[in-house]
């Protein structure tokens, strides 16, 4: 009877050490770390229109070109993006000029999503019909590019959009449109950890 309740015991102690054991292996997937100042270039998917938009409001793209670290792809093109729109203000009908400002929030890696934290791409209506995309600095940090990027996307150079190939900004009256379809380049502004391939 003693050895018996003996042996149960030991099964018992063996099935909790082995669930104990078994979370803290999982756990420890190999990570690596993109630095800040990566650049990430991205393919909307959702089209934004600041007179339907709201601050807040989530979208979703897709990596146009393989994020790299030291020549070795972390993150393969086409994998999903998310992002938010920070900022998102409809011009009034006498005064004002729309602005959208769009950062993205998590990478999708193997199905999981991993969050970082990039710069800020802005665009801005203007009374004369004219856009402007530009540069941040405070806040979400620099600013992000429209283009498509040259080569390696690590170098960051960036050539327009050519008309037909890509969306592009545009806007329609007193609204500001980044369409689906639209290349962004925007970069890490915080080191991103993400899962090693």
């Amino acid at each position: 009877m003693c050895s018996s309740r003996t042996s149960t015991v030991a099964v018992l102690c063996a099935v909790f050490a082995l669930a104990c054991i078994m979370p803290s292996a999982v756990s420890q997937q190999s990570m690596v770390t993109v630095p800040a100042g990566t650049n990430i270039m991205v393919r909307m998917l959702d089209t934004i229109d600041s007179s339907k938009a709201q601050k807040g409001t989530r979208f979703t793209a897709v990596l146009e070109t393989n994020l790299s670290l030291n020549g070795t792809n972390i993150v393969l093109a086409g994998n999903t993006v998310y992002g938010r729109l920070a900022v998102a203000e409809q011009a009034g009908r006498a005064t004002g000029s729309s602005n959208l400002q769009l950062e993205l929030t998590d990478i999708v890696v193997a199905g999981t999503a991993y969050p970082i934290y990039t710069s800020a791409f802005e665009v801005k209506g203007s009374s004369s019909g004219k856009r402007s995309a530009k540069r941040l600095l405070g806040g979400a940090g620099l600013g992000a590019i429209i283009g498509g990027i040259a080569g390696n996307a690590g170098m960051g150079a960036a050539i327009g959009v050519t008309a037909g190939a890509v969306g592009s900004v545009a806007q329609k009256g007193q609204s500001i449109q980044v369409p689906s379809e639209t290349l962004i380049s925007f970069r890490l502004e915080q080191p991103a950890s993400l899962p090693a391939p």
